[in-house]
């Protein structure tokens, strides 16, 4: 009996040593994330406890499922979010979507996950959320009697081409809104899918209401796909820019993010390539690490450069006053110090050496006419 007790017993697990790289303590096998940017899933910061996955023994662990995309219905009851943030150039935006299956390790917008109980790590780019009707929404906000129309920032937080815009269509339903309204809109993408919307917003650019940046942060295919790999391919996204310009759209490329000793040195060749597809304006916006995104980005540095992750963070504390991210309005973007001072000259060499930004567009809102009929104070006499 002793025996068989013995046989049914599970092997006492060796120590836990965390593999190079598993800064979080939570790294998830690399077949469960296979085609994913972030390596853990660590528990959301509002969470009362953290899990971890670990072998007891039984080589459970080995049957867990890999991280698939799923997509849960968020019904909202506004769609236009008001900001008054001093250092940006648009006081509204849309997110048609929360979470982004693109799965750029750098973005900015994981840690707003954890308003949803779940991690800014492969949580963000695996459970996303839609917001169907959207569309709905913002006619009817836009129709309001108080409404005063000003340009839409799509795009700033999380990606409104994400591969399931192919199915949901959202992006799509907005911009036909916005088309009737005649509203004026700025859009920020990585993907190539913008270019299924070309009619629309060809139609829109006649009538100056319209602008495309498409964010170029390596020409490195490579690099890219580590750094963002579910997101079109550099070259997608130059010939993007060009068709949209071949079309009349007026277009930006953002160097963003500008990572020291990562993708830094490629800032003009990207301006060079960009400025050849027909683009007449660019920004860039250095690497900004909030909260959780710290950790992981630290985690994938590890994992991928592990001979850069202190010089790269020894950088980023140099243009951060000696902190790992500062929020400072007016330095949030750009840094601070020398080299982020250099990094600031050489982009505005390039973009003067190529002709980009000598003249801003401001897009249009003289033509705004609501499309649902406003109501009406009726006369008490």
């Amino acid at each position: 009996m002793a025996q068989s007790a013995a046989l049914r017993r599970p092997p006492v697990p060796a120590p836990s040593v965390a593999p190079a790289g598993d800064f979080l303590g939570t790294a998830v096998d690399r077949e469960r994330r296979r085609g994913r940017g972030t390596l853990s899933n660590a528990s959301g910061r509002y969470e009362p406890t953290a899990r971890i996955a670990f072998d007891d023994g039984w080589r459970s662990i080995e049957e867990l499922p890999a991280f698939d995309t799923t997509v849960t219905i968020e019904t909202a009851r506004k769609i236009i979010t008001r900001n008054d943030s001093p250092d940006i150039g648009f006081d509204r935006s849309i997110n048609p979507y929360r979470g982004c299956e693109h799965g750029c390790v750098y973005c900015f917008a994981r840690p707003t996950h954890a308003n949803m109980g779940l991690s800014a790590g492969l949580d963000f780019e695996s459970k996303l959320f839609v917001k169907p009707d959207a569309p709905e929404l913002l006619e009817r906000e836009i129709s309001e009697p108080k409404y005063s129309p000003r340009v839409i920032a799509i795009g700033t937080n999380t990606d409104p081409y994400q591969p399931i815009e192919r199915k949901y269509e959202v992006m799509r339903g907005i911009l036909e809104v916005l088309d009737r309204a005649s509203h004026p809109v700025g859009i920020v993408t990585k993907s190539a899918l913008v270019l299924r919307d070309i009619d629309i917003l060809a139609r829109m650019a006649r009538r100056n209401l319209v602008k495309v940046a498409l964010s170029v942060t390596s020409l490195d295919p490579k690099l890219a796909r580590v750094m963002e790999p579910r997101a079109a391919t550099p070259a997608r996204r130059l010939e993007a820019l060009r068709k949209l310009s071949d079309a009349g759209i007026p277009t930006t490329v953002m160097v963003a993010p500008v990572i020291p000793a990562i993708n830094d040195m490629e800032i003009e060749r990207i301006l060079d390539a960009a400025a050849a597809a027909g683009v007449k304006e660019a920004g860039y916006v250095l690497l900004r690490l909030p909260l959780e995104l710290r950790d992981l980005f630290r985690e994938w540095l590890r994992e991928n450069f592990p001979d850069r992750e202190r010089h790269v963070f020894k950088l980023i504390r140099d243009m951060r006053g000696g902190k790992d991210y500062d929020a400072k309005w007016g330095e949030r973007m750009t840094g601070s110090g020398p080299i982020a001072w250099m990094i600031g000259r050489r982009f505005e060499a390039a973009c003067e050496r190529l002709g980009l930004n000598r003249r801003k567009l401001k897009l249009a809102t003289d033509h705004f006419t609501p499309t649902r009929k406003r109501p009406q104070q009726l006369a008490l006499f």
